[in-house]
């Protein structure tokens, strides 16, 4: 049985992806600061780290055949914090021999973003935050190339769904829906790509189990739901069976909050993400692991909104 380290397993990603690997069969070791697991982590090894001690983090995943990179600091800690995680990770994955997983973004290609994302476009960051990740990438593809310590990234859109908060779906867009409100935070015909979580973390999986396939370094896209705010306004309309009226985030308040307060500033810095449309798009993930895992929009959303609490159509009809 292959064993997998899962860093940040309390995440909403890390979550999600230890989860995965559980049905799929894989011995997972989940590692947070303070040992704790949610309950859908029933059956993991529950390992209590400090990531940023590099020699506990060693000791942590001694033994690993894969280690899951799910270490994401709050912003306002992005510049203390990354890379001092990164060269850890890439030790600890050196100390075990490890295949290195790691969640990748769109940060890296900077502004303004091409409209279609491929795999081969240069990086061009705009900004600390994306210059922090492309240091990043840098960073594992070195030791890649210089020491073995092998790397697959696969790059995603913003998330949603899965059991946790933290992103612009919970945060922003559905905040308001208990008064049938839906929020955008761009342009509602902008097109955006989002990241349904399980089915990000299937790709994880068939990755690993596609190893054989993979080189030293490689970064995949994964084509997740590239959509418009109004389609995902339908699609949470269809779920909750009501209409919702549409709102949209005043980004100037964001901005001017960012004067006096470091999180709002970090938030208003990637706030082009919210204003120009942009797709990711891969020519290589399905050759390497087949047809990438898709649900489809309406019960992805649908999904969503029950793991957050909301009362969907299926559930009423249940009743």
């Amino acid at each position: 049985m292959k064993t997998i380290a899962i860093l940040g397993a309390r995440g909403r990603l890390g979550r999600t992806v230890a989860k995965a690997f559980l049905e799929a069969g894989y011995s997972v070791r989940a590692i947070t600061r303070d040992g704790k697991l949610p309950p859908e982590l029933d059956g993991a090894q529950a390992v209590a780290t400090d990531a940023l001690d590099q020699a506990a983090l060693v000791r942590a995943t001694q033994g690993m055949d894969i280690i899951f990179n799910g270490l994401n600091p709050l912003y306002t800690d992005w510049v203390e914090m990354c890379m001092p995680l990164a060269r850890n990770v890439m030790a600890a994955c050196e100390a075990s021999g490890a295949l290195h997983l790691f969640p990748g973004n769109v940060y890296n290609f900077g502004s303004p973003l091409p409209v279609e994302l491929r795999e081969d476009l240069p990086f061009n960051p705009t900004t600390r935050k994306g210059r922090i990740r492309v240091e990043m990438e840098s960073l594992f593809e070195k030791a890649a190339r210089e020491r073995g310590v092998r790397t697959a990234i696969l790059r995603a859109g913003d998330f949603f769904g899965g059991t946790g908060t933290g992103s612009w779906f919970d945060l922003v867009m559905t905040k308001k829906l208990g008064k049938g409100v839906y929020t955008t935070a761009g342009p509602a015909n902008l097109v955006h790509e989002w990241a349904y979580l399980p089915d990000l973390a299937r790709a994880f999986v068939a990755l690993v189990e596609n190893t054989g396939k993979l080189g030293p370094f490689e970064v995949f896209h994964f084509t997740g739901h590239a959509v418009t705010e109004l389609q995902m306004k339908t699609a949470a309309e269809k779920a909750l069976g009501k209409p919702l009226r549409l709102s949209a985030l005043p980004w100037w308040t964001v901005r001017l909050a960012g004067m006096v307060n470091a999180m709002m500033w970090e938030i208003a810095e990637m706030s082009y993400l919210r204003l120009q449309p942009h797709r990711l798009v891969s020519g290589r993930l399905e050759a390497v692991i087949g047809p990438v895992p898709h649900t489809p929009l309406d019960e992805a959303v649908a999904a969503a909104l029950a793991d957050l609490g909301f009362e969907t159509e299926p559930k009423r009809n249940a009743a």
